[in-house]
């Protein structure tokens, strides 16, 4: 995919659709952007994709919800459809200096992450955040789920939402984590490792009382993988009204 063609076509859309949308970091090679629309008095709601530029689907289910007026005025929408544009643009995990800007939400390494931090910091706090990812190493689909008010969850409506494109991820250990039922890994609030703080971290510690983060599996088809994120954001969403 072309990123800066990707970028132009969200801006459009974005506009189109009513949203508001700035540039908060001005990158040699593309802008980070971010678009909000809505009542910031409403439960906001926060999505992002691209963070790994080797997972492309993310993006694209962004904007394949986009233009199918999905994200309407039920809810305050925060959108950053592209966390790693060089990285998008090269295919690769990292930015162009080698930074996984999903560990880096600690030490604040990469200007990317210190931007959007800083945009972070200047919005409402989510009342949900939903953050969409690919697995080389899955052949199933999966989601770690974060929740700071500890008042159950509803993983069975996620599972069901995407067990037409994919079944749970078979492995009872992933990445290092216990499963806690397969296709769902309930995570504490604290990192994995004390200064690599993934986003959905950082997000805990804003307060956001519940993270997503889902996983498709990268060596299925491009289109199957969109599909499936586009699936469990509509779940997820679904819910959030009961939150």
């Amino acid at each position: 995919m072309n990123w800066q063609n990707f970028l132009k076509e969200w801006r459009d859309e974005a506009a189109a659709r009513g949203f508001q949308s700035e540039s908060f970091v001005e990158l040699a090679a593309d802008p980070l952007l971010a678009s909000a629309m809505g009542d910031p008095s409403k439960p906001t709601i926060y999505l992002s994709a691209g963070i790994h530029g080797d997972e492309p689907a993310g993006p694209q289910a962004l904007l394949s919800l986009l233009k199918q007026d999905f994200f309407n005025d039920r809810f305050h929408w925060l959108i950053c459809p592209a966390l790693n544009p060089t990285g998008l643009v090269r295919k690769t995990r990292e930015n162009s200096q080698g930074v996984d800007l999903n560990r880096d939400y600690c030490l604040c390494n990469s200007e990317e992450v210190r931007g959007h931090i800083s945009w972070l910091k200047k919005q409402e706090v989510p009342r949900l955040f939903l953050s969409l990812h690919e697995d080389w190493e899955s052949s199933g689909f999966y989601f770690y789920e974060i929740n700071l008010r500890d008042q159950g969850t509803f993983y069975k409506e996620i599972l069901e939402a995407a067990a037409p494109h994919f079944p749970p991820e078979a492995e009872m250990v992933i990445d290092d984590h216990e499963v806690t039922e397969p296709g769902w890994i309930y995570h504490s609030e604290h990192p994995d490792l004390p200064e690599g703080w993934p986003e959905a971290i950082f997000l805990a510690k804003m307060g956001c009382p519940l993270s997503l983060t889902f996983e498709t599996p990268s060596a299925a088809p491009l289109e199957e993988r969109v599909a499936c994120l586009e699936a469990v954001v509509k779940a997820a969403v679904a819910r959030a009204p009961l939150l």
